[in-house]
């Protein structure tokens, strides 16, 4: 078994890849298997953000893993202008839904109430299948509402840094 523990930076070089949706990507504990067929054991540190396509781990024996996004089912958003686009990405946001966001348009996993939320709402929705890779989110540290008494949960937030694109 392939054991990962570790991302790494980016590497001229790789001797195996991993192919993920989105919600495998996620994970920090995972059982998978490499495009060869080999197994593979992700251990990676907790409260870190989903693994982005194109990015390095190196396993414990040393060698290099790039991870390669699946295509998924995706709702792609377009809108007449500006101000219709923030609005459905302001619904879509109330929902707290995994948003992926581009030059003039939105995308999301394929879902038939948003999906019907959005053509009421006026946006042009495309069903399309595309590697899924949504926003983070502003603050890494994950989310909860700490009270008296969970003062181990009392951290600043760490946060995204916004119009970084990679």
């Amino acid at each position: 078994m392939l054991v990962i523990h570790h991302r790494t930076a980016e590497k001229p070089d790789w001797s195996a890849e991993i192919h993920l949706n989105y919600e495998a990507r996620s994970k920090s504990r995972l059982r998978c298997f490499s495009a060869s067929g080999e197994e593979v054991g992700l251990f990676l540190e907790r409260g870190q953000p989903p693994l982005r396509h194109g990015e390095y781990l190196q396993a414990q024996d040393g060698r290099i893993v790039k991870v390669c996004a699946l295509a998924e089912k995706l709702l792609h958003v377009t809108c007449a202008n500006s101000f219709e686009l923030t609005r459905a990405a302001y619904h879509l946001g109330n929902r707290h839904v995994a948003l992926q966001v581009g030059d003039g348009w939105l995308r999301l996993l394929d879902d038939y109430v948003l999906k019907a939320m959005l053509e009421q709402l006026g946006a042009r929705v495309e069903a399309i299948e595309a590697p899924f890779q949504p926003e983070h989110g502003a603050y890494g540290g994950g989310h909860h509402h700490s009270h008296h008494g969970d003062e181990q949960f009392n951290y600043a937030p760490r946060l995204h840094q916004f119009g970084v694109r990679t």
